[in-house]
């Protein structure tokens, strides 16, 4: 058995893993309390170590570490703060990781077969998304990219066999993202891509369909305010002679208007002219699409 207190330059060397009670070794460097960084542990075999710290709201750390292709087959590793490490290929099958820190982890690779993986903390973006945007090269970064949409694909598809929709949801859209990052800077399917990204957030974001409804309405009742509209014979809309009651009661008409036309409800007491009429059919086209869209949207949100 190796004492508590090896020096962590056995650690940080490497060698550390010729160790025949390694796992042991380990546990026992952990209880310490102190930070393990720099750990340098590739092919590793840590199966069933226990890095739980009991009774702690904060887990141990193992950070900035290299475990390439660890075997961490059910390891316990609750709370457990990997971050800045490097996960590649790692084997976390059965794994409990429940509540651990993966920020800044390079994932490539890594296995999470039937590992819990509820609460992890992934990040706002993964290690390879980060060096993609701080390449130096365009072939550098279309590297990184395409290996982080590999990254995001993976984990999608972890969240998605255990359930975790919320997750799942905003791991594609992140693979979406990536995808289109690899795409040319001037070309029709980035364009393309980046609307939909905006518009809908690749159909995981329904508020930003709701949001871009509102704006579509508020903006075609201010182009029909200033155009005109007819009613009962009359000509409604901004007058300069008119009081501001009036023309607030105007500006009404013609936001009820931009919705009723948005929906494609059209009760007809309300008609378009001069070049209103052109603004109205493309209000229509539009509110037909964005309706069937967020339908869609919401309905494979909510039935996850």
């Amino acid at each position: 058995m190796v004492d508590s207190d090896t020096n962590d330059a056995l650690w940080q060397s490497g060698n550390a893993c010729s160790l025949t009670d390694l796992r042991e070794a380990l546990e026992c460097r952990a209880q310490t309390g102190n930070p393990m960084v720099g750990f340098i542990l590739p092919r590793a075999n840590l199966e069933g170590i226990n890095l739980v710290r009991p009774n702690a709201r904060q887990g141990y750390q193992l950070i900035d570490s290299d475990l390439y292709r660890a075997n961490l087959k059910n390891a316990h590793c609750f709370k457990l703060d990997f971050s800045g490490s490097s996960l590649m290929k790692a084997d976390f099958e059965y794994a409990n990781l429940h509540c651990a820190n993966l920020k800044g982890c390079n994932l490539l690779g890594t296995k999470f077969k039937h590992a819990k993986i509820e609460q992890v903390e992934w990040g706002e973006e993964i290690l390879q998304e980060q060096q993609a945007r701080e390449a130096e090269t365009h072939e550098a970064a279309m590297d990184l990219y395409e290996q982080a949409e590999e990254v995001y694909r993976h984990l999608r598809k972890v969240c998605e066999d255990q359930g975790l929709f919320e997750n799942a949801g905003r791991f594609f859209q992140k693979e979406m993202i990536m995808r289109r990052m690899q795409l040319p800077y001037i070309s029709f399917k980035r364009l393309i891509s980046k609307i939909v990204d905006l518009f809908c957030g690749y159909g995981e974001q329904p508020l930003r369909v709701i949001i871009f409804s509102l704006l579509v309405i508020l903006s075609f009742a201010t182009l029909y305010f200033f155009a005109g509209l007819s009613f009962s014979g009359e000509s409604l809309g901004f007058k300069t002679h008119l009081s501001i009651r009036e023309n607030v009661h105007a500006f009404l008409s013609s936001l009820y208007f931009s919705v009723v036309t948005f929906t494609t409800l059209g009760y007809g007491d309300l008609a378009p002219i001069g070049i209103a009429r052109g603004f109205a059919a493309l209000e229509a086209f539009i509110g037909s699409f964005t309706l069937a869209l967020f339908v869609v949207v919401f309905v494979k949100k909510m039935t996850r």
